[in-house]
């Protein structure tokens, strides 16, 4: 088995949506009754910059809120040369068979350009619009099974059966299949920072992708998701300058700016006590300090949700607090920043080439020890 510190970091980045303001997370900006529309001529001019900044695949989210990133994703990719997609999908809102049969088909339609995200949801009352009323551990435990049947499927060892707490499969069979070239299933991101999406992660998933901590603590955490042949992945923010002191203000300015009844909305924390994701809890109390490393900010997590903890500093420092998670197991990361695209195209011209000559320096001197 390849050490991960010998694997090369796939970078994948959050696909720009319609009606984004600043640095508001989706979830901030559903409770302003944002409307998110598909946009396909600036969702494709982003793609193709991805593809030239050197990002692997573009995170199409789910909600309430939100285009479904299936079709959306479909709809995109035409227009791009070799772009994948990181699909969201809650097991609460497709049965495993039908779910299936999308994937194969626009495995098919696409060259295999897809990767799938499962996330199980962190707002019980949004769940609810679904139809879906199960608890945070529930949840799991029927994507374990939701998973297991679409396995089934893929493994292609005849008609699939399947009896369990959520769902029952009778001679399963679907005529179009899993095409890729090199795979016989897409790659499958757990997401989630709780027990129960790390045992996920190892029984079911490729990846288990998570919120960042201190590299010392992934490192421990993901330990037995790497003895099991899975790989680390971590999702935030990137706020990158020439200076930190630039990058400082960059991030500063985020906050600064905000309106202020957002801000004193902000202040009783009401949507996190209306949630029940352990990975948003936990953001939420480490943000009590502000830089967890040098590099590490968790200053806009309180104003604009979770997934805003933010890497800040140069290319030079961000590079190496990259290469310092690498050493900690992380072969994946899923970056957003802000300005949105012209982040993006700066990490691909400042930072990831920084990352690519340091991986090639370290792959060196493993193969000469």
């Amino acid at each position: 088995m390849m050490r991960s510190n010998q694997k090369s970091i796939q970078f994948h980045w959050r696909l720009i949506q319609g009606g984004e303001n600043g640095g508001l997370s989706r979830a901030r900006q559903l409770e302003l009754n944002s409307v998110a529309l598909p946009d396909l001529n600036v969702q494709a001019s982003f793609s193709r910059l991805a593809e030239q900044a050197g990002i692997e695949s573009l995170l199409t989210d789910i909600s309430y809120g939100k285009p479904d990133p299936l079709l959306l994703a479909s709809s995109i990719i035409p227009q791009t040369e070799k772009m994948k997609f990181l699909v969201a999908i809650r097991s609460g809102m497709i049965s495993p068979t039908y779910f299936v049969q999308q994937v194969n088909t626009f495995s098919a339609l696409h060259k295999g350009r897809l990767l799938i995200n499962i996330v199980a949801g962190h707002s019980p009352d949004e769940n609810a619009f679904y139809g879906d009323l199960l608890a945070h551990d529930q949840r799991y435990e029927r994507t374990e099974e939701f998973l297991d049947v679409c396995r089934s499927f893929w493994n292609k060892k005849g008609p699939v059966n399947f009896e369990g707490e959520h769902y029952t499969i009778h001679n399963g069979r679907l005529r179009t299949p899993y095409l890729s070239t090199d795979r016989q299933a897409p790659f499958i991101f757990i997401a989630g920072s709780s027990n129960k999406a790390k045992e996920l992660a190892i029984s079911q998933g490729d990846c288990w992708m998570r919120l960042p901590d201190l590299p010392e603590r992934v490192k421990s955490e993901g330990a037995e998701v790497l003895l099991a042949g899975k790989e680390l992945g971590l999702r935030l923010a990137i706020i990158c300058r020439d200076t930190k002191r630039e990058a400082i203000e960059a991030a500063n300015a985020l906050i600064n700016n905000v309106d202020a009844n957002l801000k004193e909305a902000n202040k009783e924390n009401k949507f996190v006590l209306k949630s029940d994701s352990t990975m948003m809890k936990k953001m939420y109390a480490i943000s009590e300090k502000e830089w967890l490393t040098p590099w590490l900010w968790t200053g806009a997590v309180k104003t604009f949700g979770a997934p805003t903890i933010a890497m800040v500093g140069t290319p030079d420092e961000l590079s190496d607090a990259i290469m310092e998670y690498k050493a900690a197991g992380v072969t994946h990361f899923i970056f957003s920043g802000w300005p949105k695209q012209s982040e993006m195209i700066y990490f691909g011209k400042n930072v990831l080439p920084l990352v690519r000559e340091k991986e090639s320096l370290l792959l060196k001197s493993n193969l000469a020890e």
